[in-house]
C-alpha cells in the first residue's frame, strides 16, 4: 500500500492533511450522533415520567368515583382530559364525566363525550363502550330509533351487548316480537362466550315468554294442517 512507502515524517503530513480535510464532517458526526442519543434518552424519559403521572391521576379518578366523590372525580377527569388529550386517560376520563351526567339526570350533558370517545378514540374497545352507553342514553331520551341505527352491526366480542341494547331499543319502540329476536341473539353470542346470561333471562320474561321456550321470532308461525276428515265445502 502507498503508505508503506512513505517516510515517518509523509505519514504524518498525511494524516494531518487527512484530518485537516475530514476531520470537521467526524466531529460534526460525532456531535450529531451523541445529540441523537441524548434526545432519544430525554424523550424516552419524559414519556415514561408523563405516563406514570397520568396513571397516578386516573387512580386518583377512580378512588374519588368509588368513594362517590363527583365533585373531586370531576375535577381530576377534566385535568386528565386537559393534560393528556388523545391518551387513554382521557378517553377513560371522558366516559366518567359521562357516568356523572347520568347519574345526575343531566343525560343530554353525556352526549358530547360518549360522542367523542366513540368517534375519536385509539382504542377500538372504548369507542364500542361509548357507543352502547350512548345508545342507552339515546333510548332513555326517548329517541330507541336512534340508537338502532348507532348499533346497526353487532359483530365480533361485542355482538352480545349489541343484541342485547338493540332489544332495549325495540322494548322502547313497543316491538316485542323483534325486541325478543334481538335478546335471543344476545343470548346465544353470550353463551359462546360464558357470559352472565341472568338479566337477559329477566328481560324475555318481562316480555312474557321464557328464554327456554321462547320460540324464534325469525321463524314464521306453522300454519294449522288440514283435518283430512273433513271435505272441503264446494
Amino acid at each position: 500500500m502507498t503508505e508503506d512507502l512513505l517516510t515517518d515524517d509523509e505519514q504524518l503530513e498525511h494524516v494531518k492533511r487527512l484530518t485537516a480535510e475530514y476531520g470537521p464532517w467526524i466531529f460534526g458526526a460525532l456531535v450529531l450522533g451523541s445529540a441523537f442519543v441524548f434526545g432519544m434518552r430525554y424523550y424516552e424519559n419524559r414519556r415514561d415520567t408523563i405516563a406514570l403521572h397520568a396513571a397516578a391521576q386516573f387512580d386518583a379518578m377512580t378512588s374519588a368515583l368509588q368513594h362517590n366523590d363527583p365533585s373531586r372525580t370531576r375535577q381530576l377527569a377534566d385535568g386528565l382530559i386537559k393534560d393528556y388529550p388523545g391518551s387513554p386517560y382521557a378517553d377513560q376520563a371522558k366516559l366518567v364525566l359521562a357516568r356523572l351526567y347520568v347519574t345526575e339526570g343531566q343525560d343530554a350533558n353525556a352526549i358530547a363525550p360518549l360522542t367523542e370517545v366513540m368517534n375519536g378514540s385509539k382504542d377500538t374497545e372504548l369507542r364500542h363502550i361509548a357507543r352502547l352507553r350512548l345508545a342507552r342514553v339515546l333510548i332513555d331520551q326517548g329517541k330507541p330509533d336512534d340508537a338502532l341505527n348507532m348499533l346497526a352491526d353487532p359483530s365480533g366480542a361485542f355482538a352480545a351487548p349489541y343484541h342485547e341494547v338493540r332489544g332495549d331499543a325495540f322494548v322502547a319502540k313497543k316491538d316485542s316480537s323483534r325486541a325478543l329476536k334481538e335478546y335471543q341473539a344476545a343470548l346465544s353470542e353470550g353463551a359462546a362466550d360464558n357470559a352472565p346470561s341472568n338479566l337477559l333471562e329477566l328481560k324475555i320474561e318481562d316480555l312474557g315468554v321464557t328464554a327456554s321456550a321462547a320460540p324464534s321470532a325469525s321463524m314464521p308461525a306453522a300454519a294449522s294442517a288440514p283435518d283430512p276428515s273433513k271435505k272441503a265445502t264446494p
